[in-house]
């Protein structure tokens, strides 16, 4: 069975590590606290290397590397993508959502999206051999029309 996948970091669950990376998502409820508060506690007690947030609803995408025990914004990309050194790839905004980038600057599919792309070669490569296969049959019965059996060849 598997672990259904937590949505947050539990330190004692970690055996006391903290996280290298923390993304937020903000809501207008608690985004100043997001931007403070919590962005002082991650660099002064977490020590988070590098911190994000993200607002879904402005689409407001900020990012923060730790540099001499301070957050510095991280340089947006001309694609307005931000470098994460943690992951070794690029954090940016597509289509309203937040996604990963390769370093050279491929999309990284969502597993859904992965498991379409998968379904899609599995679905292409039956028919090709469904197709192969129709040929295969019609070679077959023009051999029989020449009075060649094809099973012998």
């Amino acid at each position: 069975m598997r672990k259904k996948p937590r949505k947050s970091w539990v330190i004692w669950q970690e055996d006391g590590k903290y996280p290298n990376i923390i993304v937020e998502l903000l809501s207008s409820s608690i985004k100043a606290t997001d931007k403070g508060l919590k962005k002082q506690i991650y660099q002064d007690i977490f020590r988070t290397p590098e911190y994000f947030w993200f607002d879904p609803d402005n689409l407001e995408f900020v990012g923060f590397h730790l540099v001499d025990g301070n957050y510095q914004p991280i340089e947006p990309n001309p694609q307005g993508w931000l470098w994460s050194q943690q992951l070794d790839l690029y954090l940016g905004v597509q289509n309203n959502q937040l996604r990963y980038f390769t370093a050279q600057g491929e999309l990284v599919p969502t597993p859904e999206e992965s498991a379409a792309q998968e379904k899609q070669r599995a679905d292409e490569e039956k028919q090709r051999a469904d197709e192969e296969k129709q040929r295969a049959e019609r070679l077959a019965a023009k051999l029989r029309e020449l009075n060649i059996d094809p099973d012998i060849l």
